[in-house]
């Protein structure tokens, strides 16, 4: 079935049982008061963390970052600072995006603890410490907001990453990473990740076109099969009932939803309230950015209520 045969209506029937009610945990509901307005910008809660990120990210990944990086350094420091005059103060990279640097340039002059920057480690370092205080100055920063585990695949990361989870957990101690957690690339992992009281932090594959999310098979999954996302449901439930933080990701199915109106109703779909805390998009440019934002805060019609 086409993603655009996809009504609105049959998206929240589907997934009904999963989503509302079940997801909310008292946080989450106290956020939305009668006729609060509430805006991309919000500071919210990432689960029990402590910690607070607007509910709108900007990614620096698109295509292993090389879309942020064709900006150039000039057209990228204006992106970010556009960004952070919104009130988008949340900042999502990692290595591989080979963005540590341009995020180090475009930041400087902001005030640290106005910014939540996320990244993360791909494989097993020999020396994961070593390469946490690498990523802090190649960022400009003395600690990370939170460091995630990269891209796992396998159901038993936990086990084959046992040193690398242990380093997390010092740094942790040592305060240069304030959380911890995964991003995920098969329902596996991510099933194994719900259950994980060390996981702080889940960063999840979720749009209502089932683009892009976690299966039984490995990597990317397929490009747009709704009868996905229910068992994606299922582990957000089990991570909100745990006090995980969750973050969306895909949310516009990794750049695939060229459609204006399927952009729009995966990102109502995401502001479920109770369904993640925040989520993160990569943008190229401002327009981007301020459909997103409008989207965002039209979904909640000014009251708190989708």
């Amino acid at each position: 079935m086409s993603t655009h045969n996809i009504t609105r209506r049959q998206f929240f029937k589907n997934t009904a049982a999963l989503t509302g009610a079940a997801l909310l945990s008292p946080y989450v509901t106290g956020l939305f008061a009668e006729g609060q307005k509430v805006t991309a910008a919000d500071l919210v809660p990432l689960g029990k963390t402590g910690l607070r990120l607007s509910r709108l990210g900007l990614g620096t990944g698109s295509n292993d970052g090389n879309i942020q990086r064709a900006l150039g350094h000039n057209g990228f420091d204006r992106l970010l600072r556009y960004a952070y005059d919104r009130g988008i103060t949340y900042i999502d990279t990692a290595e591989n995006y080979r963005t540590h640097t341009w995020i180090r340039q475009a930041i400087k002059g902001l005030p640290r603890e106005k910014l939540y920057i996320q990244s993360k480690i791909f494989g097993m370092p020999e020396k994961p410490l070593e390469v946490i205080d690498r990523y802090r100055q190649e960022l400009g920063v003395d600690y990370i907001d939170c460091l995630l585990l990269h891209c796992k695949v396998d159901k038993d990361w936990d086990k084959s990453h046992k040193r690398l989870m242990d380093a997390f957990e010092e740094a942790k101690a040592r305060k240069i990473i304030r959380a911890h957690g995964v991003s995920c690339h098969s329902l596996p992992a991510l099933k194994t990740a719900a259950q994980l009281d060390w996981v702080d932090v889940n960063l999840v594959r979720i749009n209502p076109q089932g683009a892009y999310l976690d299966t039984n098979g490995r990597g990317w999954g397929g490009r747009g099969n709704p009868s996905h996302l229910p068992s994606v449901l299922e582990q957000l439930k089990i991570m909100r009932e745990k006090g995980h933080g969750i973050i969306g990701m895909k949310i516009i199915g990794n750049g695939d939803f060229t459609n204006i109106e399927d952009r729009q109703k995966s990102i109502r779909f995401a502001m479920q309230p109770g369904l993640v805390d925040a989520i993160v998009i990569g943008f190229k440019s401002t327009d981007e950015m301020d459909e997103a934002i409008g989207h965002i805060e039209r979904s909640f019609a000014g009251n708190g209520k989708i």
